[in-house]
């Protein structure tokens, strides 16, 4: 990390969730979507009262998935929180009109009272090309057209634009307007120095989805992103690093293990399913993946701690967002794991992270 370099600020740790809809590997049983968004407003509010700094909530379009419409779930979430900034993780902005986008988000910020913020991404998935009208050969072509426009939406109340997968704005105004004074926007990255590079150039925050692994191999990103931003003329102070990934957090590391395994076996059997791979995750395969050199952020509240503040010695990052709820994880486990965060990795984290950044 570029200790003297990377502007010191406050370090913060939250949670995310897709909303999947997988089968609990122990009893079979699928919840409904109905329960699951329930139960991701009550988790965003243990959150909250816990003292978590961001909550995320993903967007898909199929019905393994129980959130379509971000920024409605995010906006009941409001209604039940008081501090916590909430976030989407990651909006598919190839596939949405950026100023039906902002409107969305900003009137989320004014009911929140400030705390709305968007990461932006390409998507993984790629349903909601064909549901919406887009043509999958136009979807690098898409991504750079509408953050373009959302972020001069973002800076203007009003604008006129000409682009080429829209129709031309002529001096219309650009309403509500949020109560911060620009939303904050990340740019969701999954491995490419392009889309690093872009989200430096553009000047926004840059999220890198870390799920497993060696973190090392994401290092050149980060320099990639700052380079390109200083580059840019953008302040180093306003270019922003947040690291997620999968993570399980327990009492003991034997306990979290032992626990955890079934439910993420589960989930990457799922996943990969979708792509056409039946291989199963094996016992040997998951103790590997969790190891203490690895990204997959399994164990106890110590362990936790290392392995945030290791990623932190490589990347100077300022956000951590843990996705605790895959695979059929049933809720009081999901609740258990916000508190050990909130309460015993957290505190510890942004301790330690001060104390370095003093030195």
């Amino acid at each position: 990390m570029l200790k003297n370099t990377v502007e010191k600020s406050r370090f913060e740790i939250g949670i995310y969730t897709l909303g999947d809809l997988v089968a609990n590997p122990h009893t079979g049983n699928i919840i409904s979507a109905q329960q699951r968004i329930r139960e991701i407003v009550e988790a965003a509010k243990l959150a909250d009262e816990a003292g978590l700094d961001v909550f995320g909530v993903g967007e898909h379009h199929r019905l393994d998935y129980a959130v379509s419409a971000t920024p409605v779930v995010l906006a009941a979430i409001a209604q039940t929180t008081k501090q916590i900034k909430l976030t989407s993780a990651t909006t598919v902005l190839s596939t949405v009109d950026p100023v039906r986008l902002f409107e969305d988000y900003a009137t989320l910020d004014l009911i929140s009272n400030g705390r709305a913020e968007i990461i932006a991404g390409r998507g993984a998935f790629v349903e909601s090309f064909p549901l919406f009208g887009y043509d999958m050969d136009d979807y690098a072509e898409l991504f750079a057209e509408n953050i373009d426009l959302f972020l001069k939406l973002n800076k203007s109340e009003s604008i006129t634009w000409n682009g080429k997968f829209r129709s031309a704005i002529h001096d219309a105004e650009i309403a509500p307007r949020p109560a911060q004074k620009q939303l904050p926007i990340w740019v969701g990255v999954g491995g490419t120095p392009e889309s690093a590079a872009l989200a430096g150039r553009l000047g926004t925050g840059m999220a890198i989805a870390i799920l497993g692994g060696d973190p090392q191999r994401f290092k050149p990103l980060v320099d990639v992103y700052r380079k390109s931003g200083i580059e840019e003329g953008h302040d180093l102070s306003n270019l922003n690093v947040g690291v997620t990934g999968h993570g399980y957090i327990a009492k003991t590391t034997q306990q979290a293990k032992e626990e955890f395994y079934p439910y993420y076996s589960n989930y990457w059997k799922y996943v990969n399913g979708q792509r056409g791979i039946s291989t199963k995750m094996s016992r040997a395969d998951f103790e590997q993946m969790s190891s203490p050199e690895t990204a997959l952020f399994v164990g106890n509240p110590q362990q936790i701690i290392e392995k945030i503040l290791q990623q932190y010695e490589m990347f100077g990052h300022h956000r951590f967002m843990a996705q605790i709820d895959i695979g059929g994880v049933p809720f009081n486990k999901i609740a258990e794991g916000i508190e050990l965060l909130a309460t015993e990795v957290a505190p510890v984290v942004k301790r330690e992270i001060n104390k370095y950044n003093e030195i």
